[in-house]
């Protein structure tokens, strides 16, 4: 049986349990902690036009850049966004190479941010973005 393959529940071919913690996220909750992510940055790119740091003709762009950091960063440090910490969700590396390194990090980030990559999913429902990194979104 090849990782590609259907199994039994998402997760299987993994060696990941079937629910509970340690098991694969499923989309929605996903979703929820991406809206609290992007929520997340667009409060820092306000907050800094506020301030009169930034115009407001870059706002979107400082809003993306900080999407990328913040996810990036809190990943390699923590191995969770805050929207997935506020989910009970978390990253992990399911190459067994731990810690997840900056460069698997900013990459899956940027994968997200194209959008196609995470539309296209495998049979346990991880996007390209996460098979391309080796990492997986886990319930904590």
């Amino acid at each position: 049986m090849t990782p590609e393959s259907p199994t039994g529940y998402p997760g299987e071919a993994l060696g990941l349990p079937e629910s509970g913690s340690g098991s694969l996220a499923r989309m929605g909750r996903r979703l929820g902690a991406l809206f609290i992510d992007w929520l997340i940055a667009a409060g820092l790119a306000l907050l800094l036009l506020t301030f009169g740091a930034v115009s407001d003709s870059v706002l979107s762009t400082l809003q993306l850049l900080i999407w990328v950091a913040l996810g990036a960063l809190s990943v390699r440090l923590f191995g969770v966004t805050p929207g997935q910490l506020a989910l009970g969700l978390q990253v992990a590396a399911v190459d067994g190479r731990l810690p997840i390194g900056i460069g698997r990090a900013l990459g899956r980030n940027l994968l997200i941010f194209l959008l196609v990559p995470a539309l296209f999913t495998d049979a346990d429902g991880r996007g390209l973005q996460d098979r391309l990194t080796k990492t997986a979104v886990l319930r904590r």
